[in-house]
């Protein structure tokens, strides 16, 4: 072989030697995006639908049938208390329970007996805290106007946020005609996040108020608030037979403000089970990346059981 040939044979496998070990990190960054893709589709949700927001960037790092409209239950109850702080009234003017603020449609029980009187303060804080739905039947029915000039506030106010495929019929969320997406869901969630009052009352763990001469004590739907290792901004819990168990919050996790929304999750547990499922993904994949990773959890949230 002449002696030119052979150099350039030499150079060119020294060549293709040194590509495979000369640049080590880009072989390691490779990997760990392999990784991160394959973590990132590990993420599998019992819920119906569901979301997981940046709430800084607005980046969705998560969705499951995110524009599916169905039943949201008390999660309506954030835009009950919206509605009620927006009109700037008084909240130490005591309101009286009335017939009129009983559940007629489901006969859901409450403490809250004909001619209780509480102040709105306290109506806003059992609504939101309990998901007390004579406390927010109340809410609605006092809104200057009455409750039918309060669900046209509603319904304007969920336009204004941009909620196209949101209704509401009722300010407790018993009416199966309050339905919305999940995608609509975290406009409001980030909505509500601005009011101090909604922040303070979601994540309370508990409160009592007297009532006709009784202390009576109510807890908080959502009991993570009351667990140490999660940091809560905001929280509302749902339930009726149509609408499922829902559950949407605000939290710091991973080091970053996460909004989460589900909705329709199967069994008493599976919300709870699937914000930690949520969490634990996220702390697995500290601040994934867009683009790919995003397509991954799409792809995986398609598949994943309804």
């Amino acid at each position: 072989m002449p002696l030119s040939v052979r150099h350039m044979l030499i150079c060119a496998g020294l060549g293709l030697s040194l590509a495979g070990v000369a640049y080590p990190g880009q072989a390691e960054a490779r990997r760990s995006a392999e990784k991160t893709a394959h973590s990132v589709a590990k993420l599998s949700l019992r819920s119906t639908a569901a979301i997981v927001q940046d709430a800084e960037t607005g980046e969705i790092l998560y969705d499951k049938n995110a524009s599916a409209v169905a039943p949201i239950a008390s999660i309506t109850k954030l835009m009950t208390a919206m509605v009620v702080l927006d009109a700037g009234l008084d909240l130490n003017e005591v309101i009286t329970i009335s017939d009129d603020d009983m559940d007629a449609l489901r006969g859901t029980h409450s403490r809250l007996k004909p001619g209780a009187s509480l102040s709105r303060d306290e109506l806003l804080r059992l609504a939101l805290m309990s998901s007390e739905n004579r406390a927010a039947a109340a809410l609605g029915r006092t809104y200057p106007g009455g409750i039918e000039m309060f669900m046209r506030a509603m319904n304007h106010k969920a336009q204004m946020l941009g909620m196209s495929e949101t209704h509401f019929d009722d300010a407790t969320g018993l009416s199966n005609g309050n339905v919305a997406s999940a995608e609509d869901l975290v406009k409001m969630v980030r909505a509500a996040h601005r009011y101090g009052i909604i922040r303070n009352y979601t994540t309370a763990t508990g409160h009592e108020v007297q009532v006709a001469g009784r202390q009576l004590a109510y807890h908080n739907t959502n009991r993570l608030v009351a667990n140490d290792s999660w940091n809560i901004a905001l929280s509302k819990t749902g339930f009726t037979n149509a609408a499922g168990r829902c559950l949407v919050l605000q939290a710091e996790l991973a080091g970053r403000q996460v909004i989460i929304v589900l909705l329709d999750s199967l069994g008493k547990l599976t919300r709870i089970a699937d914000a930690n499922r949520i969490r634990a993904w996220l702390e697995a994949n500290a601040r994934p990346q867009s683009g790919g990773a995003h397509k991954a959890a799409r792809e995986d949230s398609r598949l994943a059981p309804g």
